[in-house]
């Protein structure tokens, strides 16, 4: 289980770094470095999941104008939604 949580981590951490745009790729790796290391496996999926989404659908989420994403658990999408970027 140990070597499933790393790789799930690693590929959360390269895809929250290399979206297509400099400013998701700081919102969300930003984001990402900030809760990583406190998920548990499920929590892992769901955040490999939001991750995965494109741009324009995290924007939305981000500026709360989508409201549910089914595949992303609730706490997830909390805590993204709530995040404050800091510099």
């Amino acid at each position: 289980m140990s070597s499933d949580i790393e790789k799930i981590k690693k590929r959360i951490i390269f895809r929250s770094s290399h979206r297509g745009s400099k400013e998701m790729d700081i919102l969300i790796s930003s984001f990402t470095g900030s809760i990583i290391d406190k998920l548990n496996f499920n929590q892992l999926k769901s955040l490999d999941k939001l991750v995965n989404f494109d741009d324009e659908d995290l924007i939305k989420i981000k500026h709360n104008l989508k409201k549910s994403v089914n595949s992303v658990d609730n706490e997830i999408f909390e805590f993204f939604f709530k995040y404050k970027i800091k510099f």
